[in-house]
């Protein structure tokens, strides 16, 4: 087992953002191999991201980012619990890289939960229509419309979108893991996309 030394616990805590005993104690359960250190932080961490989806997000950055020379720019809003993780590099990279996704992905909404409801209920309309014009069977029909709205989602709420870095994640993954690393609530709070000639 390697020696958990102070400067092993402060290069964990910096590559992560976890709390100094986090470190330490996962450096003790790995024996002291700063990987697997790292992975049993983000394990831990996964577990506890759902119970820390309550807790307000009151502090936090506003991200600007511009694309094309300019012809595309981004602001988005992401919150967290405390100024100390708001200006940490974890979170501010991960404002930038959802600035980044916004700019490439052209979201429309957060979430599911923020589409209209008049909205919603056209896209239903629609796929209904559309999969009785395919002939699917009227027993398949609702199976078939929650597929298609998950694929609408999956369009046009940030949260859902695959991950412009690592399309085997969502963007809320990508956000639960850094709740995992940072131990606080994080949130977009809003953003805005602005496109020249859009």
């Amino acid at each position: 087992m390697a020696e958990i030394t102070v400067e092993k616990i402060r290069e964990l805590r910096e590559r992560t953002g976890a709390g100094m005993m986090d470190c330490k104690k996962a450096l003790q359960e790995t024996g002291g191999d700063m990987e697997k250190a790292i992975d049993y932080l983000r394990k831990k961490g996964l577990a506890q991201a759902a119970k820390k989806a309550t807790r307000a997000a009151e502090q936090g950055v506003v991200e600007a980012y511009l694309h094309h020379n300019g012809r595309v720019g981004v602001l988005v809003e992401l919150r967290c619990e405390s100024d100390f993780v708001a200006r940490t590099d974890v979170f501010k990279e991960l404002a930038r890289e959802i600035a980044m996704h916004i700019a490439w992905a052209k979201p429309d909404y957060i979430s599911k939960e923020d589409v209209p409801k008049d909205i919603l209920e056209r896209e239903e309309n629609v796929e209904k229509e559309r999969a009785r014009a395919e002939g699917k069977p009227e027993a398949v029909l609702d199976k078939i419309i929650q597929g298609r709205l998950a694929k609408f989602y999956e369009r046009v709420c940030l949260l859902e979108q695959p991950f412009i870095r690592d399309d085997s994640k969502k963007v809320r993954d990508v956000i639960a893991e850094k709740v995992a690393v940072l131990g606080e609530n994080i949130v977009v709070g809003n953003f805005a996309r602005l496109a020249l000639g859009e």
